[in-house]
């Protein structure tokens, strides 16, 4: 998959020269090292960096197995101890079928006596050529932050200097012990993980992308680095689905106060999964949270701003913690996801979660749109009622259904034909005939309701009009109204099926 790292690398550059610190995965550098390099190097050599970048035939591929191979560690040092003037921007560098991604940081001399010394140090991930823009720009980031949280304790008590030390000697013992014993294919990765606190960080960065997509360390046990691959965490609710942070932009603009919000875990435990300095507000937003609420009515009962109930949201569907709804209510109509897929696992869930229960069964009452009101029996009692909305909130967290919006269309008709050069006269009629019944009437027309462009729960909420009014008004012209029944844009963002 596209989206997995083949490798974190970290390299330095300083007064002492280039040097390659740690790269994670090794156990395949072994085989690639010693196939290059069977002849014992001249002690006395000069290793010149154009002739070392042109004197190795690189292969087409550099991926075997999922890992990145063909590159020893002296041409990857080479390619990313950059330029000064190139530290502090975007590095990106593609060969065969490997894109390399990283952030070179620049840092100050601490010592008095070398003031105007520097060291350079980039950590770089290999990807997959084909990792489109996004993957990349978030891997970029990822290396960006890693950087600032290595700066950061540099400048406080000397961290990333005393782990390079700790490399280096590595580096240089085992290459020792590699010259008394010609034959020795000893790696100086594994001594590093067991004396670099660092490399254990890198390590955990790379399996962290690698399974979840959710990456919580501690740098030097002091600074906490967060981070979160959305195109990774989203398929943990639904398996190859790709969401982009372009995609999740594009539902909070699309965000409006009469949504509602859906936490695809259970709030307590989301609560007892947050570090210890989340902020206030996050804490109270789940602790009022409901899906039958609406993000103006969760604002009001957890004392927030709509502005921060909305950040706070942007946050919870980026780490793919919820997903934005429309609040439950009988009105509500229901179909099944296009792009539902029935799964063993699921169907077992299913169960689970409501014995004597069959999720085909459940499933195939929706095939036809039907609302919450046509589902729930007058005489039900309170507990079936809340079983029904235990199901829905189930299928809908799984991506099986869908809810649809009702939106209207102006049309003007003549005898059941499409006139539009009566247009004009029909919609004066229409905005006559308002005026000479409810000043409703006239405001929708006069404000647009009637494009197209607006579900019947929007309006409601932009007129402050309750459903059956509004749909009153909207039969009295049922003969120039044309209504449709499709999904909001802001929740069909959710759903592999909408074309982005």
């Amino acid at each position: 998959m596209e989206i997995n790292p083949l490798s974190v690398i970290l390299v330095k550059s300083d007064s002492k020269g280039d040097r390659m610190l740690f790269r994670y995965p090794h156990a395949a550098n072994l085989e690639r090292d010693s196939k290059q390099f069977t002849k014992k190097k001249n002690p006395y050599s000069l290793t010149i960096s154009e002739d070392l970048l042109q004197s190795i035939p690189f292969p087409t591929s550099n991926i075997s197995n999922g890992n990145l191979t063909g590159f020893s560690d002296e041409v990857l040092s080479t390619l990313f101890a950059v330029k000064p003037e190139l530290c502090e921007l975007k590095f990106e560098l593609k060969v065969n079928n490997v894109r390399f991604v990283g952030h070179p940081t620049l840092l100050p001399s601490r010592g008095l006596k070398d003031v105007n010394s520097s060291m350079l140090f980039n950590i770089v991930f290999a990807l997959q050529a084909q990792a489109n823009h996004s993957v990349v720009k978030c891997y970029y980031d990822l290396s960006k932050r890693l950087g600032i949280a290595l700066r950061h304790e540099e400048k406080r008590c000397g961290f990333l200097t005393d782990e390079i030390k700790v490399m280096v000697s590595t580096h240089d013992e085992v290459a020792a012990r590699s010259e008394e014993e010609s034959e020795s294919d000893e790696s100086p990765y594994e001594l590093i993980l067991q004396r670099s606190s660092l490399a254990r960080d890198l390590k955990s960065v790379f399996n962290s992308l690698s399974t979840s997509g959710v990456i919580n360390i501690m740098i030097n046990k002091w600074i906490q680095v967060s981070f979160c691959l959305p195109q990774k965490v989203h398929q943990s609710h639904k398996k190859g689905f790709i969401m982009n942070p372009e995609i999740i932009d594009r539902c909070l603009e699309s965000l409006r106060p009469y949504h509602g919000l859906l936490l695809l875990i259970e709030p307590l435990d989301l609560l007892e999964s947050l570090p210890a300095d989340s902020a206030p507000a996050l804490v109270r937003l789940i602790q009022m949270y409901s899906p039958l609420k609406s993000l103006q009515t969760l604002a009001a009962d957890s004392d927030l701003s709509l502005a921060q109930v909305f950040q706070l949201t942007g946050h919870l569907v980026y780490w793919a913690k919820a997903m934005i709804i429309y609040p439950l209510c009988e009105s509500n109509v229901y179909v099944v996801a296009p792009d539902a897929i029935l799964t063993a696992q699921l169907l077992d869930a299913f169960s689970e979660q409501f014995p004597g229960l069959c999720l085909l069964q459940v499933i195939s009452d929706f095939s036809l749109p039907t609302s919450i009101s046509q589902k729930l029996n007058p005489l039900s009692q309170p507990q079936q009622q809340t079983q029904l909305v235990k199901i829905i909130i189930w299928l809908l967290k799984n991506h099986l259904l869908l809810q649809l919006h009702t939106y209207v269309q102006y049309m003007p008709t003549l005898n059941g034909c499409l006139k539009m050069s009566n247009a004009n006269q029909d919609e004066s009629r229409l905005v006559s005939t308002a005026k000479n019944q409810h000043s409703w009437e006239d405001k929708l027309c006069r404000l647009g309701y009637l494009k197209g462009g607006h579900h019947l729960e929007e309006i409601m909420y932009l007129e402050n009009i309750r459903r059956s009014q509004l749909l009153q008004i909207l039969d009295k012209f049922r003969d120039v109204l044309i209504t449709c029944e499709t999904e909001d844009p802001a929740i069909a963002l959710f759903y592999s099926h909408f074309d982005c």
